[in-house]
């Protein structure tokens, strides 16, 4: 039996990096008592996989883990119990069971958004008007940039570095939608920049990487510590077959067909992404 979890990370946990995390949560389900398969052979382990690491420094809203279980109830006493074993700066968001054919998230994984913003205690730059600090403290000088950086350009032509090469990338396409955000959240000081970006094991940008290149774009050095980064969601594209299996994926494709007449319909236009908690398995 598969399960998805959906969880939060944020506060100092931000700091804690990927396996770090995952060596916490083997140890926070067998303290909640889920009744987690384990794989065979002399060095059995817990079944489970992360849907897309997140990187040190982020926050987020919308990270997910899927595991095998041998037994499972589902309902908000799995994410109590959950919850109970977690530190602060981890929360269970949700604990939904995935059909036994069903993909494992990982594989889904196309899209992710990011909401970016200049941390509190960068506030006094921004109101000194210095630097990329102060464009994101006045979001109409933010939208103009970003109009001009995403919209008018035809392509945006960066250098990808790794530790044995560096190739040169378009992330024009790789960038689904870039925008300022007009009204400023309370817990955050000037505009900010929305951003949903191509996610997965084939292409995979980072949001660091756009930052860079919108503040050379600006003509300000890229400051990392500037920025707080935050995941808000993981998609999977809504025409991905989410199952295996050729009966699974015939049901799957009819049921995506009777969805896509619904919503015509009724007017609405499909949706081009599914949230990986909201993906539509077919029920029996």
């Amino acid at each position: 039996m598969n399960i998805r979890i959906k969880f939060q990370k944020y506060g100092a946990m931000k700091f804690i990096g990927h396996l770090d995390v995952m060596r916490f949560f083997q140890k926070a389900i067998r303290r909640a008592g889920i009744d987690i398969a384990y794989s065979e052979g002399f060095s059995p382990h817990q079944i489970m996989s992360f849907a897309a690491p997140l990187g040190v420094g982020l926050t987020s809203d919308g990270e997910y883990l899927d595991i095998s279980v041998n037994s499972a109830d589902f309902g908000q006493e799995e994410i109590h119990r959950l919850n109970q074993a977690m530190v602060e700066g981890i929360s269970i968001l949700g604990y939904q069971k995935v059909p036994d054919m069903g993909k494992p998230s990982m594989s889904l994984v196309a899209a992710a958004d990011y909401l970016v913003y200049v941390k509190p205690e960068y506030a006094e730059e921004q109101q000194a008007g210095d630097g990329m600090a102060s464009i994101f403290g006045d979001s109409k000088i933010l939208q103009e940039k970003v109009q001009a950086f995403f919209e008018r350009q035809g392509e945006i032509l960066v250098t990808k570095k790794s530790k044995k090469s560096s190739i040169e990338i378009d992330l024009k396409g790789l960038i689904y939608k870039m925008e300022a955000l007009q009204e400023p959240a309370s817990q955050e000081s000037g505009g900010r920049l929305f951003l949903r970006l191509c996610t997965g094991s084939s292409n995979n940008l980072k949001p660091e990487l756009v930052l860079e290149a919108f503040c050379n774009f600006c003509g300000v050095s890229y400051d990392p510590f500037l920025f707080q980064i935050h995941r808000l969601e993981v998609y999977a594209k809504a025409d991905e077959v989410p199952v295996k299996g050729e009966q699974a994926r015939t049901e799957y494709q009819e049921y995506i067909e009777r969805m896509k007449a619904s919503y015509a319909k009724e007017g609405k236009p499909f949706p081009e992404w599914f949230p990986l908690a909201e993906i539509p398995y077919v029920t029996r």
